[in-house]
């Protein structure tokens, strides 16, 4: 299906990404099916898109006829049979549930045009799973937005097992026409690209913090004014959402075992105790009064290069089983995360024979799979491939 056959679209979900994502098409002229439990959840959502396009008229991004014209291009419905009768493409946004949104991939298969495309905004599941329960897995992908989609420019393309090239390039040009910039997940992996490198990250914070080597003032101040990164790991945690995280967590320790070791005795009592950040007031951080204040005295408590080998190490298990590119792994990051550089530009920069060593002395003082260096790092190294001082590493220089 190409690109310019897409006219109608169903968003499946009104919650905080859900509407962020049918106002987003909208505001491109597309037409748009928003489908959800009930009318007051809908209410919510149409209210939520009013004031974000207030927002865009006030700072002059968009006129106020740009606005009522993009409204009305928004239509709303608690009734699949309506929501789907005449659609090109459709996206679920719900929770992480598998079997809920298996039954979502059913109704819209069964419901939706023989032309369609169904997506899934799924942060972590599989898109091949999903695809299953459909009879055109085929024309069926992934399309991983960033919170909130009306500002934030990633997408991530993720393909099925039986995913088309048609599907795929049909997406990809989708999200570009939407204004966003797409990377391209190769294979249906968990984590997918951005939140697999920031779950391993996260894991190592985590630890770090619970063998009581650093505190979490300290390792978020040494993350925020050493490091350069937007906010402390565990400021991000709540920011995303504890329960999110530890959701993602498990997932990935599932899919790749003993390399994401769950800090289950860190994680699991906030969640237990729905303390999920800063949603619900509480977390790592006290939110109840603002975001929490990270003294940047405790800058150095914690060395942020091991942030940056973990995450490097996994991006190198990411090119060597074949799931991205390094291009697309560095926007992802950059763009995704907000972070200063791209894992594959820091390690070329720094040199991928420091990040094997760095790995190796964290992997010989604590014995974790998640410090244990990717053989593409020694690959490479005996190659003589370190970076840009000797012209190759991630990248050709």
């Amino acid at each position: 299906m190409g690109i310019d056959s897409i006219k109608k679209v169903a968003v499946v979900g009104a919650g905080l990404v859900g509407h962020g994502i049918a106002q987003v098409f909208a505001m491109n002229g597309y037409d748009v099916n928003l489908l959800d439990l009930n009318d007051e959840i809908l209410k919510e959502a149409l209210h939520k898109i009013q004031w974000s396009l207030n927002k865009f008229v006030e700072k002059r991004r968009i006129r106020e006829e740009d606005a009522i014209t993009t409204l009305s291009k928004i239509k709303t419905f608690t009734r699949y049979e309506k929501a789907m009768n005449d659609i090109d493409f459709a996206i679920e946004v719900v929770p992480e549930n598998m079997d809920i949104k298996k039954k979502i991939f059913s109704k819209i298969d069964k419901l939706s045009p023989a032309h369609a495309i169904i997506t899934s905004n799924t942060s972590a599941l599989s898109i091949s799973a999903m695809g299953m329960a459909t009879n055109r897995p085929e024309q069926v992908a992934g399309m991983h937005w960033f919170h909130p989609p009306q500002l934030m420019r990633l997408i991530e393309v993720i393909n099925g097992d039986d995913t088309n090239k048609e599907t795929t390039d049909a997406v990809f040009d989708l999200s570009k026409r939407l204004g966003k910039t797409p990377i391209l997940c190769k294979k249906d992996v968990r984590g997918f690209i951005v939140n697999r490198i920031l779950g391993i990250v996260f894991n190592e914070a985590f630890w770090a913090y619970q063998r009581g080597e650093t505190s979490k003032e300290g390792l978020d101040a040494s993350t925020k004014y050493t490091g350069n990164f937007p906010m402390g790991w565990f400021e991000l945690c709540d920011y995303i959402g504890v329960d999110l995280i530890y959701d993602v967590g498990t997932i990935l320790h599932e899919a790749y075992g003993s390399r994401f070791q769950p800090c289950e005795e860190l994680i699991e009592p906030l969640v237990r105790a729905k303390k999920y950040g800063q949603k619900t007031g509480s977390g790592f951080y006290d939110w109840s009064k603002g975001r929490p204040n990270i003294p940047s005295n405790l800058a150095g408590e914690y060395d942020v290069e091991r942030s940056w080998a973990i995450a490097i190490n996994e991006t190198a298990w990411l090119i060597l089983d074949d799931v991205a590119e390094p291009e697309s792994i560095d926007i992802g990051m950059e763009l995704g995360t907000g972070w200063p550089l791209g894992p594959c530009k820091y390690a070329d920069r720094k040199g991928l024979d420091w990040e094997y060593n760095k790995l190796e002395g964290l992997y010989n003082k604590y014995r974790m799979e998640m410090y244990n260096p990717c053989p593409l790092l020694s690959e490479y190294i005996e190659k003589g491939w370190t970076g840009k001082k000797t012209k190759k590493g991630f990248y050709k220089y």
